[in-house]
């Protein structure tokens, strides 16, 4: 889906980012040895990569994060082993990086890190969330974390779902404003997700473009 060795997803607060950053690296790992995945989410965090540590020592995908005592810490704290695996070819690495400008700081920091590694940015767009639900405030979204991040989107994944709720409608509606921005913004979809549940019920449709299948990590208190 992804070519080059570093993928930061980035997205409004509520765009479902992190969720498709686990799910992308456990397929990352099927193809390379050394994957890891950087908790940047230091803004407001909600869900974090790091509420998943136990599925990714599984699967053998190495997570940057604080240490453990500062797991749960409402704190702007990052784990300073990412300059390790920038520094190793060998590594692919993903990027969960924070909501809209704020959290797209916390990359500014990696600028000239990584800046010549050509990393891959995708915004995630969730069209059901109320300040990127139209091409106007997408596009104000999309400029303001380039703006802060002092990088550029090089491709959208829509991923419009409202949780265990989520219709086909939905799906569809995110696919159609992720092209208009794709259009606007000259940059590729790369990809529609669906939940392994609605597998079956998207299995004909063909107006969404690439599916990627995901699992839901992530559960909000009255799902548990």
């Amino acid at each position: 889906m992804l070519h080059e060795r570093i993928h930061i997803f980035t997205g409004h607060f509520g765009s479902g980012k992190t969720e498709l950053a686990i799910n992308f690296a456990a397929a990352v790992r099927e193809q390379y040895e050394y994957v890891a995945i950087n908790d940047l989410d230091v803004i407001n965090p909600y869900f974090r990569t790091r509420d998943a540590a136990n599925f990714l020592s599984r699967e053998k995908i190495e997570l940057l994060a604080p240490q453990k005592k500062l797991a749960q810490a409402d704190l702007p704290i990052v784990s300073n082993d990412i300059y390790r695996v920038l520094a190793d070819p060998n590594y692919r690495l993903i990027v969960d990086a924070g909501g809209d400008k704020d959290g797209a700081k916390a990359l500014g920091q990696y600028y000239h890190n990584w800046k010549e590694l050509s990393p891959e940015m995708v915004f995630v767009l969730n069209a059901n969330r109320p300040y990127v639900s139209t091409l106007d405030s997408a596009l104000t979204t999309i400029n303001e974390i380039e703006q802060a991040s002092r990088l550029k989107v090089t491709a959208i994944i829509n991923n419009t779902n409202i949780g265990k709720e989520t219709s086909l409608d939905d799906i569809q509606k995110g696919y159609d404003l992720s092209l208009k921005i794709s259009q606007s913004l000259e940059i590729p979809i790369l990809c529609t997700t669906v939940s392994e549940d609605l597998r079956e019920q998207v299995s004909s449709v063909t107006t969404i473009g690439n599916i990627f299948f995901i699992k839901r990590f992530m559960k909000v208190s009255w799902e548990i």
